[in-house]
C-alpha cells in the first residue's frame, strides 16, 4: 500500500514566501554606521546587487561563514559586535529591527551557517540568543521555513527555547524594541504547534500548573465550575509536595519558570500600558530629562509593544490547547478591563490597539466550554447568564443591604451596561471593593488597581452584563462595505503592508474553537478581501469622472468612466416593516435613473446587460472647491482626494428603458416573441438596499442629526459580474452560521484541528468494503502481483477453485493486515523488511483475488465498455482502495504523477461498488473540471457516433437527427465529459453544473439543459426500439407510444417470453443448438455485425443470449428513467429532477457551490461522496461549503467519503491583499492545514511528464518521487534537444544597457536584458524548426510578461514568426505543461517571491523536454531555500551552450552528448547569431524567388522584407514536428498570432494587484477569461479616452485577471 504520510514525526515545513518593499529606515541614534556600511534605502527597493556585494556585512559573511572552513571557527565577539552595531535598535519609534541589515544577514545564511551550528545553550551570550530570535522572526516575516535548520540538533533546540524563557531573568534589561522582538518570537512559536520540536517545550507554559498563579478566589471558582479538574489538580499538588520533600527544601510552584512566565509577561505589559505609553517628565530616561516637552506624547515603541501583546493574547485564546488554562489567568488579572480604562484605548494613536482589545474581549468570552471543546448554543449562553445574575442578586440580597432594590428587580431591567452601572453607584468605594474582591472574588485584593472605583465597576459590569449573541451580531452586519471600513488601514490594509506590524484581523490558524468560530473568521476575512477589491475598483473608476463644483455649488462631472455613471435621480420607493423579532426593515427598494447617451455602443450594451441580483454601488462625490495642492494631496486620504463622502451597496431587482419597458426579464413575464430592444438612453434601475446598513444610517440621522446619506448619491458604479459574487458567498456563510452545522461526526474534530489525526482514515471507520470489485483497474494478473508486492497473491474462481490463468476483471478481498494498518497499503515498500520478505513467498500474507467472467454487455459494438489502459502504480492502487472506502482520503499528487487518472478510477470503482450512492465533484476552476472529464471520457467521436446513432434509427424524423448530430459534433469539439458511459457509467448519470453549464447548454450534452434534451431524444430513440421489438414479436407497434405502455409491454411480453425461454433451456441443456433455435428475440437482433449464436455450444450461446437480454433490459430500464421526463412538462422541473434524483455524479466548481447553496437546499439535493480536485488551491471556506450542500438527516450528516486530491508543495489559493495572505493566512487551504495537522495522506511517487534529469530539479521536494517506465523507455526522452547542448541550463544574464531589474510602478518588475535574451533564444528555436505551440515563455512577474510580449511583437512580427504557445507567469501556468519552457526570473537585487519554494516547484515542473532558466546567477545561487535546485543547475556552465551544427528539430544525438559546444557570451552575441540566421533565411528565400523551377513562373515580387518570409501556413518555421508532438496530456491548440498574443490582454488592474501581493496571476479560469476577450479589447481602447489616464494607468490596463474564487457567473 502506498506510504501513508503524516502519522510520524513532523515533516511539513512552512513554504510560504513573500517580498516586501524596503521602507526608509532611520539610522539608530545609539550606534554610528561603519564607514563602509551601505546606507539604508530611502526610496523603496533602490539598493543594487553591487551595493549588497560592497556592504560590510556581505564581506563579514564571506569571511566568517561563507565557506564551511570559515564557519568552523566561531567568534562570539563577532556576534556581539554585529548585534550591537547592526541589529540593536534604540529610540521610541515603531521600528524594531533595521530591516535592511537583517535581510542581508538572513540571505547570507547567518542563522544556518554561523549562529545555530555554534549555539551552546549554557554558554551562549545574550546577543547570540537575540540574534537567533531576530533571524527566526525575519524568516516568519518573509514566510519561509523557519525551524528547518533546528531539526538536526533537537536537544540543543530545547535548550535554546529554555534560554529564551530565561532571557528576562538575566541581569541585562531589554529595551522596548528587544521586548517587542522577544514577544514576536513567542507569537511565532505558539503559531507553530504543528512542529513537534516547538510544541514539546512551548505547551508546558499553558498547562494546568499555570493555575498556581491564580488568585485564591479565582482558583476556587474555576475548580467549582470544572469539578472534573479537582482530581488532576490534587494530583499535581501531591506531586509538587513529593518533589519538594525529596529535594529537602520548600519550593513555591508559582515561582517555577514555566508557571510564572506568562503571568510575568502579562504584568509587564500592564505596567508598560499604564506608565510607559504616555511619556512624562518624571521618566528616568535621559531623553525625557533633557526635554520635558515630550511630556504627554505617545511613545510609539510602547504602542507597538502593546499591540503585539494583545495580538499574542488573541492568538492564545483562539486555540483550545493554549486557551484552556490561560483564559482564567487573563480574567483574573482583568486584562481587558485595564485595557479599556487605559489612556491608549481612547487616544487617536490607539485606534488599532482599541480594535485589538475588542477582538480580545470577544475571544475571552467566546461561547465555548474550554475543557470539553463543546460549542455553547444561544440558549445555553442565555441560561448561564441568567443563572449567574440570579446568584449575584441572591448574594446581594443576603450580604449587601444597599443593593436590596437591585436584588428584587427583574433581570431584564438590569443586565444592560448602563442600568447595571447606575445601580452600583449606591455603593461606597470600600463596599464596592469588598463586593468584587471578597464576596464575588472576581479579582484579588492584591491587584494594583483594586482601589480604583472605575476599574471595579468595569470588572463587575463586564462579568454580569448581557452580551450580544454572535449570531445576532453577524445578522446585524451589513454585507456591503461602506466608506468607513474601506479606508480603515487596520482592517483593510493597503498593498504596501510590510509584515512588521500587527492588524485587527482574525487569523486562520491550524485549530479553531468551534465551527462557528471557523465560519466567523472566514466570513470576516472574505468580507474584507472583497472590500479591498471594491476599494481598488472605486479608486480606479472615480478619477476618470473629473468631479468639480459648478457655479451653482453642485457637484458636476466633466469626464466619463466605463464602470461609473452620474445619477440623474435617486428616490427610495418602499421601506417594508421589520420581520418579527427584528428592528431593521424587511426590505428597502429604490429607483435610480441615469443616462448612457454619451457611451459608445459596446459600453451601452454592458450597462443594458445588468440583470437581477447584480451588485451595484452608490457613491456620493463632493470634491473640494479648490484643487488640492501637492502638499495637501500628499497628506490627504484617498477619500479626501476623490471627494468621496459615502459608499453604499445595492442589488438590482429590475431595469427599465426610457419608456418604462422591462429589460432583461428572466421570470417569464415577457414572452420571447414579445421582447423588444430597449428604447432611448435613459435607464431606471430598481434596486434593493442593504436593510442593516439602512437601519444604521436612519438611526444615525434620527439620534445624532447626521446627514441623510440617501439624499447625496450622484454616482452609480458597477463591477464585472465575475468579480461581483461576494454577496452571494457571504450570504451562504452567514446562512451556515445561522444553521446548526452538522459536519460528519468522523470529520468534526479533525476539521477543527483536534483529536487523533488518523481518526477519519478508512481503517478506523465502520462499514468497510471487505470485497472491492476493481473492474478494469488492473490490466492483467501480473499487474495485480506488482501492485501488492508484500503479499502472496492467490487467484481463485467464483466457486473458490484456484485459477491458474487469471484475467481481469478482479475482485479483491482485503486482508486483515490491510484493513488494520494503513501502512500495509500497496506501495509501502519498507527496506527493513526486504530481507525478511526475500526468505520465501510462504512468509507473505495471502491476498485472495477472485476472477470472474463479466456478463455479456450486448451484441452491438456500442454495448462494449471502453477499458482502462493506464497501468496504475502500487501507490495509485493504494489511493484507489482508500478512496472507495468510507472516511477521509488525502492524495498528494506531485507534478505529472497522474492524480487526475487516479481520481477518475476512484469514481469508476466507487460507482460500481456503491451504485446507489451519489458523488459530488468539486474543482477550483472550470478548466480543471474539464480536464478531469477529459480523463473520464476518453473516447473518439466515431465511437460516440456508432453508439448513439445506429443506422436503424434513420426512420426518425429529420429534426431529431439534426439535434443528435449537432449535440454529438459539439461534444466532440469540446473535449469534455465523453465516456464514463463507455466505462460502464451511463452518460445519463453524469451532470455538469457551474460557469461551464451555459456553454454546455449549447455545445455539450452534460449540462442540466443539455442532459434534459438528451433524455428526451433518447426517449424517442428507445421508444422506436420498443416498436421495432414489438414488430419482431408480431405485436402492435403502439406499445412504443409512451414509457408507460413500454413498461407494460416489458412485463407482459418481453420478460414473460424470457422466463419461458429460461425454463425451456433448463430442460434441454444437452442440445447445443437449442438456444439458437428457440431464442425468442432473434428477429430483433438480426442486424448485429456478427452472428450472435453458433449453435455449437450451449454454454456459449446461453452467455450470448443473456447479453442480448441485458441489452433489452437496459432499454427498458432507461425508459423507466425517462418516464419522469415524460410526466414533467416544465424544463425547470425536468432539470431539477435530473439534478436531485437521477444524476449519480454531479460536478461543479467550488464557487458555484457557494453561490447556489440556497437553491441546492431548497431542491433537496443530496450526495454521499465528495471528491475535490485541486483542493490545495481552494480557499478554506470554499472547501467547507460544498460539504454542506445538503440538509442533515435526523441530526446526522449523510456524507460518507471525502476525497481530497492536491499538492501543497505547489502554489496556494490566490489572495489579492498581501496583509490577508501574510498576516491572516487567508491563502491557507484546508488540504494544507490537514497536512500540517498530521492527517495521513498518500503521496503518488512516479511522474510521467518530464525527462528524469529535469524531474531531478524538483523531485527533492517530494518523498521518493521517481519516474514511470514511460519516461525512461520512450525514445523522445533519450534524444537531445536539437540546437542545444543540454536539456536544461541556467543562463546568467548580465546588465543590459547598464541596468538589471527596474520597476516602472511598485512591484511591476521588468528586466529588459532577460526579455531580449529569451526572445532571441525563442527565435533561434523557431529558425531551427521547433513548433511554436511546443514552446512557452514563463516569468515570475506580470511586468516582465508584458515586456516580453512587447519584444516578441517588435522582433517576431516583421518576420512573420508565430508567437509562442503562451507568454505568461508561473502562477498562471500552474496545472499546465509544455515541451520546452523558457523561464525568466527577472530579479537582480533581491530574490523576491521566488523564495516561496512552492513557486519554484511550479516553475521547474512545467517542462517536459527542455528547460532554460534566465537569471542573475550571483543572486539566486546564494538563496538558502533554493539550494537543492540551483546546485543542480549550476553544475552546468552558466553561459548558453548551443550546437550550431544542428539546423533542424530532428537529431539522433543521444541525451548526455553535448556535441560541438558554442557558448553564447552575452545578449549581443545571441542577437547577432539570430540576426545572421534571419538574414541567411532571407537570402535563401530571395534565391528561391529568383531561381524558380523551370516549369514554374516566378512569383510576384514582395513589397517588403516581411513578405519575403513565407506565410505562417507555408513557412519552414511552421512545419509540423511529429518528433516533438508526444505529450502526456496533449498540447495546446492556439495557432494564430492574435489568439496567442491577445489571450491574456485584459482591461484594468487585477493582475497588478496580484503582482503586488507577490502571488502573480494565480490560476485563472480559462473558460471565464475567454468570455471576456471581446470586452477586454474594448477596455483597452476606452481607457485611452477616459479622463486623465496616466502612463501608470496604462501599464495597469494589462492587469485584470480576476481572482479565481470570483470566477463564477
Amino acid at each position: 500500500m502506498p506510504k501513508v504520510h503524516g502519522t510520524g514525526p513532523y515533516e511539513f515545513r512552512r513554504p510560504r514566501a513573500a517580498e516586501y518593499p524596503f521602507p526608509a529606515e532611520a539610522p539608530a541614534p545609539a550606534t554610528a554606521a561603519a564607514p563602509d556600511k551601505v546606507p539604508a534605502p530611502t526610496g523603496g527597493a533602490s539598493i543594487t546587487l553591487l551595493d549588497i556585494q560592497r556592504d560590510r556585512l556581505t564581506r563579514v559573511a564571506a569571511e566568517h561563514w561563507g565557506t564551511p572552513a570559515a564557519a568552523a571557527a566561531f567568534d562570539a565577539d563577532l556576534v556581539r559586535e554585529i548585534y550591537a552595531t547592526e541589529l540593536r535598535v534604540e529610540g521610541r519609534g515603531r521600528k524594531t529591527v533595521p530591516l535592511h541589515r537583517v535581510m542581508i544577514l538572513e540571505v547570507s545564511q547567518y542563522l544556518e551557517n554561523y549562529l545555530w551550528p555554534h549555539f551552546d545553550p549554557p554558554d551562549a551570550s545574550f546577543e547570540h540568543v537575540m540574534s537567533i530570535i531576530l533571524m527566526v522572526n525575519e524568516k516568519f516575516r518573509e514566510n519561509v521555513a523557519a525551524w528547518t535548520c533546528f531539526h538536526d540538533r533537537k536537544d540543543a533546540f530545547k535548550g535554546f527555547l529554555w534560554r529564551v524563557l530565561k532571557l528576562k531573568e538575566e541581569e541585562r534589561a531589554l529595551n522596548m524594541a528587544e521586548k517587542t522582538n522577544y514577544l514576536l518570537f513567542m507569537i511565532n512559536a505558539f503559531q507553530s504547534l504543528e512542529d513537534e520540536l516547538v510544541r514539546e517545550t512551548i505547551l508546558q507554559l499553558v498547562s494546568l500548573k499555570l493555575w498556581n498563579n491564580l488568585s485564591f478566589g479565582r482558583l476556587q471558582m474555576e475548580l467549582c465550575l470544572n469539578p472534573e479538574l479537582i482530581k488532576k489538580w490534587t494530583k499535581i499538588k501531591r506531586k509538587e509536595a513529593k518533589e519538594a520533600k525529596k529535594a529537602d527544601q520548600p519550593t513555591n510552584p508559582a515561582e517555577m519558570l514555566e508557571n510564572k512566565f506568562l503571568r510575568n509577561l502579562i504584568e509587564e505589559f500592564l505596567e508598560i500600558l499604564d506608565s510607559k505609553v504616555i511619556l512624562s517628565s518624571q521618566d528616568d530616561s535621559e531623553e525625557s530629562l533633557l526635554n520635558e516637552s515630550l511630556s504627554g506624547q505617545i511613545d510609539d515603541s510602547c504602542v507597538l509593544y502593546c499591540e503585539r501583546f494583545v495580538e499574542f493574547l488573541i492568538d492564545m485564546l483562539s486555540q483550545l490547547p493554549t486557551r484552556r488554562f490561560l483564559r482564567p489567568l487573563v480574567a483574573d488579572v482583568a486584562v481587558v478591563a485595564k485595557c479599556h480604562l487605559s489612556a491608549l484605548y481612547t487616544h487617536e494613536k490607539g485606534r488599532l490597539f482599541a480594535q485589538l482589545v475588542d477582538l480580545l474581549q470577544f475571544y475571552e468570552s467566546f461561547e465555548i466550554n474550554d475543557h470539553s471543546g463543546t460549542q455553547l448554543a444561544d440558549d445555553d449562553v442565555l441560561q448561564a447568564h441568567y443563572s449567574r445574575f440570579q446568584a449575584f442578586q441572591l448574594l446581594a440580597f443576603k450580604q449587601v443591604p444597599k443593593l436590596r432594590d437591585f436584588a428584587l428587580s427583574s433581570i431584564g431591567s438590569l443586565h444592560k451596561r448602563a442600568d447595571l452601572t447606575k445601580k452600583l453607584l449606591v455603593l461606597s468605594d470600600v463596599e464596592l471593593q469588598d463586593l468584587v474582591c471578597n464576596k464575588l472574588k472576581l479579582i484579588s485584593e492584591k491587584d494594583p488597581c483594586s482601589g480604583r472605583r472605575d476599574f471595579l465597576i468595569e470588572v463587575l459590569v463586564a462579568f454580569f452584563e448581557k452580551r450580544q449573541s454572535q449570531k445576532d451580531a453577524v445578522n446585524a452586519l451589513p454585507l456591503y462595505p461602506n466608506e468607513q471600513i474601506m479606508w480603515d488601514e487596520s482592517l483593510v490594509p493597503s498593498i504596501n503592508y510590510s509584515g512588521e506590524g500587527c492588524l485587527a484581523l482574525p487569523k486562520l490558524n491550524l485549530q479553531f474553537l468551534t465551527l462557528h468560530d471557523y465560519l466567523l473568521r472566514n466570513f470576516n476575512l472574505f468580507r474584507l478581501e472583497s472590500t479591498y477589491e471594491i476599494r481598488e475598483d472605486i479608486q480606479e473608476a472615480v478619477p476618470h469622472l473629473h468631479a468639480y463644483i459648478n457655479n451653482e455649488g453642485d457637484t458636476a462631472f466633466r469626464g466619463w468612466s466605463r464602470m461609473a455613471v452620474p445619477i440623474k435621480e435617486f428616490k427610495i420607493t418602499e421601506v417594508k416593516q421589520p420581520n418579527i423579532g427584528e428592528v431593521k426593515p424587511s426590505a428597502v427598494t429604490a429607483d435610480v435613473t441615469f443616462s448612457i447617451s454619451s457611451y459608445r455602443h459596446q459600453i451601452k450594451s454592458e450597462w443594458d446587460a445588468l440583470k437581477e441580483h447584480d451588485v451595484l454601488f452608490l457613491l456620493s462625490i463632493r470634491p473640494s472647491f479648490e484643487p488640492l495642492s501637492p502638499e495637501e494631496a500628499a497628506k490627504s486620504t484617498v477619500p479626501e482626494r476623490l471627494g468621496l463622502q459615502y459608499v453604499r451597496g445595492c442589488e438590482v431587482i429590475e431595469i427599465h428603458d426610457e419608456e418604462g419597458t422591462l429589460m432583461n426579464d428572466f421570470t417569464g413575464r415577457i414572452k420571447r416573441e414579445e421582447w423588444k430592444p430597449p428604447k432611448g438612453d435613459i435607464r431606471t434601475v430598481r434596486i434593493a438596499l442593504d436593510t442593516a446598513q439602512y437601519h444604521i444610517d436612519v438611526t444615525e440621522t434620527a439620534e445624532k442629526g447626521a446627514e441623510n446619506v440617501y439624499g447625496t448619491f450622484n454616482i452609480l458604479m458597477r463591477r464585472k459580474p465575475k468579480e461581483n459574487n461576494f454577496k452571494a458567498i457571504l450570504e451562504s456563510i452567514r446562512d451556515l452560521m445561522n444553521e446548526t452545522c452538522v459536519v460528519p461526526e468522523w470529520l468534526h474534530n479533525i476539521f477543527l484541528g483536534y483529536g487523533n489525526p488518523s481518526a477519519a482514515q478508512w481503517i478506523n471507520m465502520p462499514d468497510l468494503l471487505e470485497v472491492i470489485d476493481f473492474k478494469d483497474t488492473f490490466l492483467d494478473a501480473k499487474h495485480v502481483q506488482q501492485s501488492f508486492p508484500d503479499y502472496q497473491v492467490t487467484f481463485i474462481n467464483s466457486d473458490g477453485t484456484e485459477n491458474l490463468h487469471p484475467s481481469p476483471p478482479f475482485k479483491i478481498r482485503l486482508s486483515k493486515k490491510i484493513r488494520e494498518n494503513s501502512h500495509a497499503l500497496p506501495g509501502n515498500v519498507n527496506s527493513k523488511n526486504n530481507d525478511h520478505i526475500a526468505d520465501g513467498e510462504s512468509q507473505k500474507e495471502k491476498l485472495i483475488v477472485e476472477t470472474y467472467v463479466p456478463a455479456d454487455p450486448g451484441p452491438y459494438p456500442q454495448d462494449k465498455p471502453k477499458q482502462n489502459s493506464v497501468r496504475f502504480t502500487p501507490t495509485q492502487i493504494g489511493a484507489i482502495i482508500s478512496g472507495v472506502q468510507p472516511g477521509l482520503t488525502m492524495v498528494v499528487g506531485p507534478p505529472g504523477t497522474g492524480k487526475t487518472d487516479t481520481a477518475v478510477q476512484i469514481l469508476n470503482v466507487l460507482y460500481h461498488n456503491c451504485p446507489s450512492q451519489r458523488t459530488l465533484i468539486i474543482t477550483h476552476s472550470n478548466q480543471a473540471l474539464n480536464d478531469l472529464f477529459e480523463k473520464i471520457m476518453q473516447v473518439t467521436a466515431e465511437h460516440i457516433l456508432s453508439e448513439l446513432l445506429p443506422l436503424r434509427l434513420c426512420h426518425f424524423r429529420g429534426v431529431y437527427k439534426m439535434i443528435i448530430y449537432h449535440n454529438l459534433f459539439c461534444c466532440w469539439m469540446s473535449d469534455v465529459f465523453f465516456s464514463l458511459c463507455q466505462r460502464d457509467v451511463p452518460a445519463r448519470y453524469l451532470l455538469r453544473l457551474g460557469q461551464g453549464e451555459q456553454e454546455l447548454a449549447t455545445d455539450l450534452d452534460f449540462s442540466r439543459q443539455g442532459r434534459v434534451n438528451a433524455m428526451l431524444v433518447r426517449r424517442l430513440e428507445l421508444l422506436g426500439e420498443v416498436s421495432k421489438l414489438a414488430r419482431s414479436l408480431r405485436l402492435p407497434e403502439d406499445v412504443g407510444y409512451t414509457c408507460e405502455t413500454a413498461a407494460y409491454f416489458w412485463l407482459l411480453h418481453v420478460y414473460a417470453r424470457w422466463e419461458q425461454f429460461l425454463a425451456a433451456c433448463a430442460q434441454y441443456q444437452d442440445k447445443p443448438s437449442f438456444v439458437k433455435d428457440r431464442f425468442p428475440f432473434s428477429d430483433f437482433f438480426s442486424d448485429t455485425p456478427q452472428p450472435i449464436f453458433t449453435g455449437e455450444s450451449f454454454e456459449k450461446d446461453m452467455h450470448a443470449a443473456k447479453g442480448c437480454f441485458k441489452h433489452l433490459s437496459t432499454i427498458f430500464q432507461e425508459l423507466e428513467e425517462c418516464r419522469a421526463f415524460e410526466l414533467l412538462k416544465s424544463t425547470v422541473e425536468r432539470a431539477n429532477y435530473l439534478m436531485t434524483k437521477q444524476a449519480k455524479i454531479v460536478a461543479m466548481t467550488c464557487t458555484h457551490a457557494a453561490l447556489k447553496r440556497r437553491d441546492f437546499l431548497q431542491l433537496g439535493f443530496k450526495f454521499d461522496n465528495l471528491l475535490m480536485e485541486e483542493s490545495a488551491q481552494i480557499l478554506e471556506i470554499e472547501t467547507f461549503i460544498p460539504m454542506l450542500l445538503q440538509r442533515q438527516e435526523d441530526g446526522y450528516a449523510r456524507l460518507k467519503r471525502c476525497i481530497l486530491i492536491g499538492d501543497h508543495h505547489q502554489l496556494p489559493p490566490v489572495v489579492k491583499n498581501m496583509a490577508f495572505q501574510k498576516y491572516s493566512h487567508m491563502d491557507q487551504s484546508l488540504f494544507t492545514r490537514f497536512v500540517r495537522l498530521g492527517v495521513p495522506y498518500i503521496e503518488l511517487n512516479a511522474q510521467g511528464r518530464a525527462r528524469p534529469s529535469i524531474a531531478m530539479l524538483y523531485n527533492w521536494r517530494y518523498r521518493e518521487l521517481g519516474d514511470l517506465p514511460y519516461v525512461r523507455e520512450q525514445a523522445i526522452f533519450h534524444k537531445a534537444n536539437a540546437g542545444f547542448s543540454f536539456e536544461y541550463q541556467l543562463v546568467d544574464v548580465p546588465d543590459f544597457n547598464g541596468k538589471g531589474e527596474y520597476a516602472p510602478s511598485p512591484w511591476f518588475y521588468q528586466n529588459e536584458g532577460e526579455a531580449e535574451y529569451i526572445v532571441s533564444v525563442y527565435i533561434y528555436m523557431r529558425l531551427i524548426g521547433y513548433p511554436a505551440n511546443k514552446i512557452s515563455i514563463l516569468t515570475t512577474y506580470n511586468g516582465q510578461k508584458l515586456l516580453i510580449r512587447d519584444v516578441i511583437n517588435r522582433r517576431c512580427k516583421p518576420w512573420n514568426i508565430e508567437p509562442p504557445n503562451k507568454v505568461t507567469t508561473v502562477d498562471k501556468f500552474q496545472g499546465q505543461q509544455n515541451d520546452f519552457i523558457l523561464l525568466s526570473l527577472v530579479r537582480t537585487r533581491f530574490v523576491g517571491h521566488l523564495r516561496d519554494v512552492r513557486r519554484l516547484i511550479v516553475a521547474m515542473s512545467r517542462a517536459r523536454l527542455g528547460l532554460y532558466v534566465f537569471c542573475r546567477r550571483s543572486l539566486f545561487e546564494q538563496c538558502y531555500e533554493l539550494q537543492p535546485t540551483f546546485q543542480l543547475l549550476l553544475q552546468r556552465p552558466d553561459k548558453l551552450a548551443l550546437n550550431l551544427e544542428e539546423c533542424t528539430p530532428f537529431t539522433e544525438r543521444p541525451l548526455g552528448e553535448t556535441g560541438n559546444i558554442h557558448y553564447v557570451t552575452g545578449i549581443e552575441d545571441i542577437e547577432h547569431l539570430v540576426k545572421f540566421r534571419l538574414q541567411h533565411l532571407q537570402q535563401m528565400q530571395y534565391m528561391q524567388y529568383y531561381a524558380p523551377p523551370a516549369n514554374e513562373l516566378p512569383p510576384v515580387a514582395p513589397q517588403n522584407n516581411a513578405d519575403v518570409v513565407p506565410s505562417e501556413n507555408g513557412s519552414v518555421l511552421n512545419q509540423p514536428n511529429e518528433h516533438m508532438a508526444v505529450e502526456e496530456n496533449g498540447g495546446a491548440s492556439d495557432t494564430t498570432v492574435s489568439n496567442k498574443m491577445e489571450e491574456d490582454t485584459v482591461e484594468a488592474k487585477d493582475e497588478k494587484m496580484q503582482e503586488e501581493n507577490k502571488t502573480a496571476e494565480g490560476n485563472g479560469d480559462d473558460n471565464v477569461a475567454a468570455e471576456d476577450k471581446g470586452e477586454e479589447h474594448v477596455d483597452a481602447n476606452d481607457k485611452m479616452e477616459e479622463g486623465d489616464a496616466t502612463s501608470k494607468g496604462d501599464i495597469e490596463e494589462e492587469n485584470s485577471e480576476p481572482k479565481d474564487k470570483m470566477d463564477e457567473e
